[in-house]
């Protein structure tokens, strides 16, 4: 078999590709087509189907006997802000002090072409979610419990910033509360006050600007940062755990009107059917079924399944490794069907639902014509541990 890996990541220029003969896993309305024709012009996918018409002169893929599926979306991690973390190289996701907290944007610190962009795009990853992280408390300083704007970013070549500002960076639990001087409460208090700032800002903006300056802890950086999340245009993303802290998560979001997505969550799934009516998403780590602290002692194999089986939205990451090894989430998808997740919804949580989550749904994440032509060719079950992709498509 002849490996296209690197090179079909390039855009197409005025060109047509026909991948033919695969089963294709659409993860759109039409489902899975056993023998499946994917056109792509111009970089987009075209057509896909049964009995498509391949133009002349296309160049044809055939792909008879192989799975083709939608490229894997990242959900979250530094693809691109970091190379080693330990080494004396700057980690750019890390946010520290209070000079700049929501305001912190990672997206001009990102490095197309870091060392960790090919082996993750070598095995499938084609869009990823990329994030700061508030620094621990250390002697170098503290971050703050507002790491700043996450943003999406595709693995291909050209323009690879996709979205700016996808999202807001937020630390609860037990990190937050290490944050904050060692208590929840603590870190509850700063957010509430962030965002009570913020919504005065957009009542009074005009005054601000007129010299009728108010006393906010917020830098004006970070008060216009979130202002998204405020609209409920920006979703938050908030790293907790422990089941009563997201209860009072779920409680927040109603009194705020804001949009929030769990990151971690290893008792989310005691209030799948709380979360399903929030409307909250959760991005969970498969593989975590055993306590690392007491903000996880109910973690559990099965987890997506019964928060997917409760009607929430749930993206699949390795939790452990979701930078340098971003690509392990087939590994974390497998598991999750291995402990009673529907197989297509487990493709779904790695392609379509976290493009669904950030809001490029129209653009990418499943394989319907109109979108970006992201399509991975495997030999065979992707979630399969010893199958690696064949062909990679970005754009």
């Amino acid at each position: 078999t002849t490996l296209a890996l690197l090179a079909l990541t390039l855009p197409a220029v005025a060109d047509t590709t026909a991948i033919v003969g695969g089963k294709v896993h659409t993860v759109g309305p039409v489902g899975t087509i056993e023998n499946g024709t994917v056109l792509i012009v111009d970089g987009r996918i075209a057509a896909v189907g049964e009995d498509i018409s391949v133009p002349e002169g296309a160049t044809t893929i055939d792909a008879t006997g192989k799975v083709v599926t939608p490229g894997l979306f990242s959900p979250f991690g530094q693809l691109g802000l970091v190379e080693v973390p330990n080494s004396a190289a700057p980690v750019d996701s890390a946010q520290r002090g209070t000079q700049f907290t929501a305001g912190f944007d990672v997206a001009d610190a990102y490095n197309p072409r870091s060392t960790l962009i090919p082996i993750n795009r070598i095995e499938g990853v084609t869009r990823a979610i990329v994030a700061p992280t508030p620094g621990y408390p250390d002697e170098s300083g503290s971050g703050h419990i507002l790491a700043g704007l996450a943003a999406i970013v595709n693995l291909g070549d050209g323009n690879v910033l996709d979205q700016r500002g996808a999202a807001m960076v937020v630390a609860l639990g037990e990190f937050g509360s290490a944050l904050s001087g060692g208590s929840r409460t603590a870190a509850w208090l700063t957010l509430r006050n962030a965002l009570d700032e913020a919504l005065d800002y957009r009542e009074h903006k005009g005054d601000f600007e007129r010299g009728m300056r108010r006393d906010y802890a917020q830098s004006v950086n970070d008060l216009e940062a979130l202002q998204g999340v405020v609209n409920g245009n920006t979703p938050m993303i908030v790293s907790i755990d422990r089941a009563s802290d997201i209860e009072v998560l779920i409680d927040f979001v109603d009194e705020y009107s804001v949009t929030a997505v769990i990151l971690g969550g290893s008792e989310a799934w005691m209030l799948a059917d709380e979360l399903a009516a929030a409307r909250i998403a959760v991005i969970v780590g498969p593989a975590a079924n055993l306590p690392g602290s007491f903000d996880d002692i109910n973690a559990r194999f099965g987890s997506a399944s019964i928060l997917v089986n409760a009607g929430v939205k749930v993206a699949i990451a390795d939790g452990d490794a979701q930078t340098h090894n971003a690509r392990n989430m087939t590994q974390s998808a497998g598991i999750a069907v291995a402990h009673g997740l529907d197989w297509d919804a487990a493709l779904r949580a790695i392609t379509l639902t976290p493009a669904e989550i950030f809001g490029v749904a129209a653009m990418t994440g499943s394989i319907e014509a109109g979108k970006a032509a992201d399509v991975v060719i495997w030999p065979g079950d992707p979630l399969e541990l010893t199958n690696y992709p064949e062909a990679v498509y970005i754009n």
